[in-house]
């Protein structure tokens, strides 16, 4: 769609006239409300705030040159007073949040980083783990459902990859085995940091 001359002095008829910019959009066809209201900058169109009609732009007068004659007044400058400059405090001490290390992504067929150790998770959760993923029913990624376990078992870079499958603890993504190991209670997790 091209802005012919027609099409523009419609525009500024029904612009005058009040009408919206949806409204001459769909009496012109082909144009959106955006772009008439862009023509509508484009030409100086008023906001229609007052009359209803176009305002147009006039230039503002240029001051009168002096007449020769006459003879310029000398300058006075202000006089600026020095203000005593404030003592300078020193800076607040800025405090630096530092944020914990991201865990690096490792490309598939790469070996995966030490698991944690069994001083970490208690003798009894591993226990139970190593008891429970031999009856896991070692489903793929694709057999999980809301009600199985998704405790990925295993490098998912090679074929031997499984997640436990087993029904879950209520509320949780986990058998009860894997939720003993994922969900540690605070005191535990305090006591490894010491």
């Amino acid at each position: 769609m091209s802005w012919t001359d027609e099409r523009v002095e419609t525009l500024k008829k029904m612009w005058g006239e009040g009408q919206s910019a949806s409204q001459i959009a769909k009496e012109l066809g082909g144009v959106t409300r955006n772009a008439v209201i862009g023509k509508v900058h484009r030409l100086g169109l008023s906001n229609r705030a007052g009359s209803g009609t176009t305002a147009k732009v006039e230039p503002k007068p240029k001051p009168a040159a002096p007449k020769a004659d006459a003879k310029p007044k000398p300058e006075t400058k202000p006089k600026v007073e020095a203000k005593p400059k404030p003592q300078e405090e020193p800076e607040p001490e800025t405090r630096v949040a530092v944020m914990p290390p991201r865990a690096k992504i490792i490309p598939a067929g790469q070996p995966l980083p030490p698991q944690p150790s069994a001083n970490e998770i208690s003798p009894e959760a591993l226990a139970k783990v190593s008891e429970i993923e031999k009856k896991a029913k070692r489903l793929s990624l694709m057999e999980l459902t809301e009600r199985t376990c998704k405790w990925p078992v295993g490098d998912p870079a090679t074929e031997d990859f499984w997640f436990c499958g087993l029904p879950v603890q209520a509320g949780k993504p986990y058998c009860e085995a894997h939720v003993g190991v994922a969900f540690q209670p605070m005191s535990a997790r305090r006591d490894r940091r010491r």
